[in-house]
């Protein structure tokens, strides 16, 4: 009896130290997975947020996955949280917030060519699409009211740049009369990973327009297209329609670069006069440190960020266009044809793409190229451009021998003349350039 006894306290005894010492444990556990809950319901939940207000997501879609989140909130809070529950509820939202990204690149679209009620306007295009260049995958949108209008390539800035939205956005009265084609050349927002990195070059950069230019004649039955290019499109589009003239009926460009090297040198002593005017002298003395380029490829943002700052200031100053405010950063990421990923590798282009692309063009001068271009070029200048400097691409305006050649300014734009004033520039592009290079 004593020795039976003494066993049952024994066994009493045991259990009273080992429960103080597994309740703590397990209730840190599921703290810690609470924790760990409350960070990936509010992670999770951006991206269902975001659906909302910058996807092209039908909004039913979104509103289910919202319902599923909130119900997964109320299970957590009203249920016994067992590691269980906390655990399957993180994976659930891990799941619900893959599902949204899912669905936003799925749903990512260009929004159709409407009449004043509304409806779409028949025979017209407007479509997101990829196209399979020089072996890879790439995307464009195609948007015009007539798929029998004239063929408009855009070849964006850059590089690295992707401007899907802005000739939707401040050209959508050319689309009445060219069917205008937005390029996303490799690295840059959706066709960020088209090519891999090591094989961005100019030449590629060349052959896939060039393969473009190819395609849209033949899908649309044209004989030849029109080539525009902005910026870093106009060296492009230079070297196409030099290496390819029988394809074009005339060359566009705003911003055209001509010698990068010696374009931001003078970009960098003009950023020095003004800081030195505006009595600036401690942020005239920081950019001294930095040093005129060029730079390294790893030290490309940082150091023409002083220089860029000045300069974006003194054009926003001084350019009064209808559209010089706007925003290419905040006009793309709200924009439905990117979604939640090429919304980031809308930015990821920027940085990585420019700086493995942009070095390659330091030894490079069209004044030094040949001058010949055998198709009509216009060359559209805004006033107040100080990123791409008039005076280069007025001595290779001057340079250059074409059939025909016009150097137009925008005394209200600078770098962007066809955001900058888009009505002044569908003017040009129809009652200059078209009325004289259209074969009727």
């Amino acid at each position: 009896m004593s020795n039976t006894m003494s066993l049952e306290h024994q066994t009493n005894t045991k259990h009273v130290v080992r429960r103080p010492q597994r309740r703590p444990l397990r209730r840190l556990a599921v703290s810690l997975l609470m924790l760990l809950a409350l960070l990936t319901m509010i992670i999770s939940g951006l991206p269902i947020l975001l659906l909302y207000v910058i996807t092209a997501v039908p909004i039913i879609l979104a509103g289910i996955l919202t319902l599923f989140d909130l119900g997964l909130i109320v299970a957590l809070f009203y249920f016994d949280r067992t590691p269980l529950l906390v655990t399957s509820n993180i994976i659930a939202w891990v799941f619900v917030a893959v599902l949204a990204v899912v669905l936003s690149q799925y749903f990512a679209a260009t929004p159709p060519i409407t009449d004043a009620n509304g409806q779409p306007v028949p025979g017209s295009i407007a479509t997101l699409e990829t196209v399979e260049l020089n072996g890879s995958q790439q995307w464009l949108t195609i948007r015009g009211e007539d798929t029998d209008n004239p063929i408009l390539l855009f070849l964006a800035g850059g590089p690295g740049g992707s401007e899907l939205v802005m000739t939707r956005k401040y050209l959508g009265e050319l689309e009445a009369h060219f069917t205008i084609v937005n390029w996303d050349q490799p690295g840059t927002g959706k066709s960020y990973n088209a090519v891999p990195f090591d094989e961005l070059t100019l030449e590629r950069y060349v052959d896939d327009a060039y393969a473009l230019s190819l395609y849209l004649r033949e899908r649309f039955g044209q004989e030849k297209i029109y080539v525009f290019g902005e910026s870093w499109g106009s060296i492009l589009g230079v070297l196409l329609v030099q290496q390819h003239p029988d394809l074009f009926y005339a060359l566009i460009t705003t911003g055209q670069m001509v010698d990068p090297i010696e374009n931001d040198q003078i970009g960098y002593e003009m950023a020095l006069d003004l800081l030195t005017e505006q009595g600036r002298i401690e942020d005239a003395n920081g950019l001294r440190q930095v040093g005129p380029p060029p730079y390294a490829p790893e030290e490309l943002l940082s150091k023409f960020n002083g220089t860029n700052v000045v300069l974006n200031n003194y054009m926003e100053a001084h350019a009064h266009g209808e559209g010089t405010h706007h925003n290419l950063l905040f006009d793309s990421l709200r924009a439905p044809e990117y979604g939640l990923v090429d919304k980031v590798t809308w930015v990821l282009g920027l940085a990585n793409t420019f700086t493995t692309v942009y070095p390659q063009l330091y030894d490079l001068d069209l004044r030094a190229m040949d001058p010949r271009l055998d198709v009509p070029v216009y060359m559209i200048n805004g006033r107040w451009d100080v990123n791409a400097v008039n005076s280069l691409a007025e001595e290779y305006f001057n340079y250059i021998e074409a059939p025909h050649k016009e150097w137009i300014v925008f005394e209200e734009s600078a770098h962007t003349p066809s955001w900058d004033d888009p009505a002044h520039f569908v003017d040009v592009m129809v009652n200059t350039v078209l009325s004289q290079t259209w074969p009727e």
